[in-house]
């Protein structure tokens, strides 16, 4: 399933921010702009994943959507919940096309402005230039 989002990541960059990157496994001690969504697989428990990108990464994109040089900061924490609706909307229709590993997805929700460090069992770092958004997976217990 991991791979499926992170195949969607890929995907993002490739076809969206059109430049090139790398994936990295080390995390970042950096401030991100941090939001989670919660994908629920039609066998087996629930998962948060979370989207953390620096404000450069974000930048980026609010240039290529909205066109614009400098958003502010709500603007930059609604492009981070957009991009996680696209990122993980594009891995549900991998997985589905793929038919494996299919699941649904919640709402974005914004967690906080701060360095990632939450709790979580996979993790993959895209860079860009001098950019980054961290992409993790946390497995959710009845209590999460």
């Amino acid at each position: 399933m991991f791979n499926t989002i992170i195949k969607a990541s890929e995907n993002f960059c490739i076809h969206q921010i059109r430049e090139e990157f790398t994936l990295d496994d080390t995390l970042l001690d950096t401030t991100m702009i941090i939001t989670y969504i919660d994908i629920n697989p039609t066998i087996g428990g629930k998962y948060r994943i979370y989207l953390a990108s620096d404000t450069k990464f974000m930048q980026k994109i609010s240039k290529l959507f909205l066109e614009e040089d400098n958003s502010d900061e709500e603007t930059l924490i609604d492009m981070t919940l957009e991009t996680a609706n696209l990122i993980i909307g594009s891995a549900k229709v991998l997985s589905e096309e793929m038919r494996k590993n299919i699941f649904t997805i919640d709402t974005p929700h914004f967690i906080k402005i701060d360095k990632f460090d939450l709790a979580y069992h996979q993790l993959k770092v895209i860079k860009i230039q001098d950019s980054a958004m961290i992409i993790a997976l946390k497995e959710l217990d009845d209590n999460s």
